[in-house]
């Protein structure tokens, strides 16, 4: 009944969408952690973005789409060193010391870190964002108390980077000149794919002679389901579905990545961070919910009566 009920509120298409979005994005934390069995994590990185964007690129041209002017090549290479260079980077980087679960319960934190960066443009988290930002760094300070991430401090600080990254990325994003559609995907999947191998040269990456099966596949996974299909349906429901619900991945797939790396992974997560993981989400959850109000109150509010120019309405 429920599901009959969700499915006729939203449609099948949204539903599909949303589980692809929930268990595909959940699953690619894992994917990752098996990835860097055969590869070093910028060079990973770098050749899963440049593959899915340059496929991408070439699909899109070949449907007649037009090419990026140079000033959007600026500002896609800007968002896509923040996104993938400081935001996927990160992650990939604190995969190497910390588990798969509590690396996507960190990237949860995105949205507490957002309403902070959305101040710089005059967007200050109201009221009831201001009581998730501190419930939900209440999380991190008790997942900080003991476990992976008081073992690595290494691993805490590249997921700090990375959710800091990726947040004001997102956020600068909004204010950028970039390509229209799946266009600007491409164009940051491959500056950010680039500087990821720039990144991984200047550090001295060795180049794996061989690679087994196992890390491939999970490479290719990556590509075709974390870079394609998984942002494809995300892409989908920010046109269909209200953010607060295209955005609700952040809730199910830190429960899907612990979920997989305990059972496939070997994977152990303590007490302390099943205790923190409510309370971050929690948080999240309360800032999404804020921001969907005012976003409410925005679209119910008068139109105020302005001259516009010639040419528009």
């Amino acid at each position: 009944m429920l599901r009959d009920s969700f499915s006729a509120k939203f449609g099948w298409l949204v539903v599909v969408a949303l589980l692809a979005v929930y268990v595909v994005w959940g699953s690619t934390y894992l994917a990752i952690r098996i990835a860097l069995e055969g590869f070093p994590p910028f060079l990973m990185a770098g050749l899963r973005f440049l593959l899915a964007g340059g496929v991408l690129y070439l699909v899109l041209r070949l449907r007649g789409e037009p090419s990026p002017r140079r000033g959007q090549w600026g500002s896609a290479a800007l968002v896509g060193g923040l996104l993938l260079l400081g935001g996927n980077g990160g992650v990939v980087m604190a995969e190497q010391w910390v588990a798969s679960g509590l690396a996507a319960l960190g990237v949860a934190t995105v949205a507490l870190w957002s309403a902070i960066f959305a101040g710089l443009w005059g967007q200050w988290p109201r009221r009831l964002e201001w009581v998730g930002l501190a419930v939900g760094f209440a999380g991190v300070a008790l997942l900080n108390l003991e476990g992976n991430l008081r073992a690595s401090p290494a691993g805490a600080v590249a997921l700090l980077v990375a959710t800091m990254s990726w947040a004001l990325g997102s956020m600068w994003s909004r204010h950028l000149d970039l390509p229209a559609g799946l266009m600007a995907s491409a164009a940051q999947m491959l500056t950010g794919g680039g500087l990821l191998l720039l990144a991984s040269v200047t550090i001295g990456e060795k180049v794996p002679r061989a690679v087994p099966a196992r890390p491939l596949l999970a490479l290719a996974y990556l590509v075709v389901f974390g870079s394609w299909v998984g942002f494809s349906a995300y892409l989908y429901l920010l046109r269909r579905v209200r953010p607060a619900v295209a955005t609700s991945y952040a809730y199910v797939n830190p429960v899907i990545a612990m979920t997989l790396g305990v059972a496939f992974a070997g994977e152990r997560v303590t007490l302390t961070e099943w205790a923190a993981m409510p309370v971050i989400l929690g948080g999240v959850a309360l800032v999404v919910v804020a921001h969907g109000q005012a976003e409410e109150g925005v679209e119910h509010a008068p139109a105020p009566e302005v001259d516009l120019p010639d040419g528009e309405a």
